[in-house]
């Protein structure tokens, strides 16, 4: 499903009001009253961005939030309540929400939270699939080249790789040289942030 803002609350007039704000914006929206209906609802292909209620019937926003990660939904959240406190926003954020907004709900912030939401969105789908790239030149490699490139990894020398291995230092470079054009590593450091699923230039 295209990038979507997904509006969990159980006041009807609320999701009517965001549903025609962001109409107007343009963005693709989807409503649900509670939290149990977004769960028997949801697939793992839907992107773009929740807006959850704190207080809501049956599971409550903070631990639909939780559930949700819980389940590996990487679908960034924006929290919103009229009964703002604290240890509430306290708690949505180390669930990583990327903002915790009381009603009535500032349109200019709202609309600024929803393209953050989106931009993470974007950028942790990128790293997957980058991750998957990498994951498949990995198994590219044979298992000798794996062993250099592990010990290449660890910041040992190809002289001391080859003690190590029993095989000549010459041998260690060409392993090394394959390795590199297989996993399109640039250098020793790029080689590192891929074995960490850091990839790509800094």
């Amino acid at each position: 499903m295209d990038n979507t803002v997904f509006i969990i609350d159980d006041d009807a007039s609320v999701r009517d009001a965001l549903g025609l704000l962001l109409g107007l914006r343009g963005y693709r929206t989807a409503f649900f009253a509670d939290a149990a209906s977004f769960l028997n609802a949801y697939q793992p292909d839907w992107h773009g961005c929740l807006l959850i209620d704190i207080r809501m019937p049956g599971m409550n926003g903070l631990e639909l939030q939780q559930k949700l990660r819980d389940i590996g939904c990487g679908i960034p959240a924006v929290i919103i309540t009229g009964h703002g406190d604290v240890s509430s926003a306290r708690e949505a954020f180390r669930a990583e929400a990327v903002d915790f907004l009381e009603k009535p709900l500032d349109e200019t912030r709202l609309l600024k939270a929803i393209e953050e939401a989106y931009a993470y969105q974007d950028a942790s789908l990128q790293e997957k699939k980058q991750s998957e790239r990498v994951a498949a030149q990995m198994a590219e490699l044979t298992p000798r080249e794996r062993e250099v490139m592990e010990l290449v990894v660890a910041g040992k020398h190809n002289r001391d790789i080859a003690v190590e291995l029993g095989i000549s230092a010459r041998t260690v470079e060409v392993h090394k040289a394959r390795l590199m054009a297989k996993l399109k590593a640039e250098g020793v450091p790029q080689l590192v942030r891929m074995t960490l699923g850091l990839n790509g230039p800094r």
